[in-house]
Order: C-alpha cells, then sequence, then structure tokens
C-alpha cells in the first residue's frame, strides 16, 4: 500500500518513512502543504499523514481542500497543537483521526492500520488481506492458499494487494504503474506485464481458483476458476 507524508520536520518526515516501510508499507513525502495537496489529490494514496502546522498551507487547509474535491482518502493528522478545541476543528476539517506529538511508533502504526482497514478487501486481524481462497499476509509478504504458501518479492506483494482490495474491478496498467513503482517512476507497461506474468505462475503452484484476467485495452482484475481467460 502506498501512502503520503506531509510534514515540514525533515528528521520526523525520515523517521516516519522508515517506520512505515519496516511494515511493508511504500511511503512518499512531501515538505510543504502545497506540494501535499497536488500529491494526495492524484488519487494513488491509500492514506495520508499529515502535519498541521506546514508552510504554503497547513494541514487544515488541505483536508478541507481534499473533501470538497470528494478525495476520500483516509487522513491522519500530526500536530504538537493538543488542545481540544484544535482536534475539534481537525476532525471537523474532515480529517480521520488526530495524534498529537509527541506519540509512540505502536500508536501511529495502530492507527495507520485502522484507517486502512476501512479499505477494500477483507482484513484478518490487522495483516492479512483475502479474497477468495486466497490470503495474503503483509508480515511476512506471503500468499497462501488451502495450506500452502509462496514468499513474494516487494513489488508481487504490491501488485498483489491491489488487485486483492479491488477484487473483480478492473485495475488498469495505469493505476497499477503509479500506485506499484510510484508517480515519477520510469517503468513501462511491459514491466506490469512481466509482474503479473510471475504472479499465475505462483497462483498455478498454489493450486488456488483465483485467476488474474487480462482486460484488453482496459486492465487487469481477479477472477475464479472457469471466468478467468489466461
Amino acid at each position: 500500500m502506498r501512502l503520503l507524508i506531509v510534514e515540514d520536520e525533515v528528521r520526523l518526515a525520515d523517521t516516519l518513512r522508515q517506520l512505515l516501510h519496516r511494515q511493508g508499507y511504500t511511503a512518499d513525502v512531501c515538505y510543504d502543504g502545497v506540494s501535499g495537496l497536488d500529491n494526495a489529490m492524484t488519487g494513488i494514496y491509500d492514506l495520508v499523514v499529515l502535519d498541521v502546522m506546514l508552510p504554503g498551507m497547513n494541514g487544515f487547509q488541505v483536508v478541507q481542500k481534499l473533501r470538497a474535491a470528494n478525495v476520500a482518502v483516509p487522513v491522519l493528522m500530526l500536530t504538537a497543537k493538543s488542545s481540544l478545541d484544535d482536534r475539534v476543528h481537525g476532525l471537523d476539517c474532515g480529517a480521520d483521526y488526530y495524534l498529537t506529538k509527541p506519540f509512540e511508533p505502536e500508536e501511529l502504526l495502530a492507527c495507520v492500520r485502522t484507517l486502512l482497514r476501512r479499505g477494500g478487501g477483507q482484513l484478518q486481524e490487522d495483516t492479512a488481506l483475502t479474497w477468495g481462497d486466497l490470503s495474503l499476509e503483509r508480515a511476512t509478504f506471503t500468499l497462501g492458499c488451502g495450506g500452502r504458501e509462496v514468499r513474494l518479492s516487494r513489488r508481487e506483494y504490491d501488485l498483489m494487494e491491489l488487485l486483492m482490495r479491488n477484487g473483480s474491478q478492473v485495475v488498469t496498467k495505469e493505476q497499477l504503474l503509479v500506485k506499484v513503482w510510484g508517480y515519477d517512476s520510469q517503468a513501462e507497461d511491459n514491466n506490469v506485464e512481466v509482474y503479473i506474468s510471475f504472479l499465475r505462475r505462483k497462483l498455478t503452484h498454489l493450486r488456488s481458483g483465483v485467476r488474474i484476467r487480462t482486460l484488453r485495452m482496459l486492465g487487469y482484475c481477479l477472477t475464479q476458476d472457469e471466468e478467468a481467460t489466461l
């Protein structure tokens, strides 16, 4: 999953990025409100971790503009402002949760998991995503089916997670490229095709009834057994 950190304190932003990376998340960083808003508006992020006191545009304004544009990405606000009025204002602006600095890493990760749980797919014990007969484990980067497991690379994991969260809904190659390789990546369509082929081999090895279906000129989606066209 791809997260956006909007935090002007460089050291804290880097610490947050490393913390999230160790938990299996991909995290991008913006250091001001304007670029943070621009990136959040792209729709490629599953969650935004947003500081309040930012240069250019404060966090309250950022989340207000996101909600005004009907961008429903979950927003976790971080701030040193601990008064009740500030917390209420942040939630009224459209934030989903408000975490006061300083905070413990475990507390932030729990907030992230809680907010991400509202996304697509079915989660079990905060780490497993299921679809059909498949179970995808974040903690170990493993894909399982009927007691059998295979280990995925980071790229394979990100692709499979995105497909499972969308299920039978089509995900375009462009969406896969942006969300898995990154907005500024030089990766091309054939990169997606190569990794899709890797995942198909692993689904066959697992003897799963889930298939990755190609819809020409559109993208990919998950189907089950006879529905798939390989």
